[in-house]
């Protein structure tokens, strides 16, 4: 078993991606926003132009901005080659700049992924 965590640079194509994954056999992921250093030392240099009080566009905008991290468990290296497959697809390379990251671990433990069993009554 494998922890599977991609960190997509273009969030427009989230569900695009999510929908590839289900076809490569992914059951579920966590899907959280994420900036990378690059993002927040490009904010901290043009902090100055932040106004006192930020409209609802400045916060409408962020989410936008920022990248997608996803989180999921594959069950063996051929549900990751899968993955992988995909996702360079639609991203292209990720040895290409701006498309994104991917980190395979493997899973020592686990524990809720499994489905409960039905309470006795």
């Amino acid at each position: 078993m494998y922890l599977v965590t991609f960190v997509l640079h273009d969030p427009d194509l989230l569900e695009e991606l999510l929908a590839l994954w289900e076809k490569a056999g992914v059951d579920g992921a966590t899907v959280l926003f994420s900036s990378g250093m690059g993002r927040m030392r490009q904010k901290q240099a043009i902090r100055d132009d932040i106004p006192l009080i930020p409209s609802l566009d400045d916060f409408y905008e962020a989410p936008q901005t920022l990248n997608r991290t996803i989180f999921t468990v594959a069950n063996d290296d051929a549900m990751v080659d899968r993955i992988l497959a995909v996702t360079e697809k639609l991203v292209g390379d990720l040895k290409n700049p701006d498309t994104g990251v991917m980190i395979v671990t493997p899973v020592v433990r686990a524990y809720g992924l499994e489905p409960a069993a039905p309470k006795k009554k």
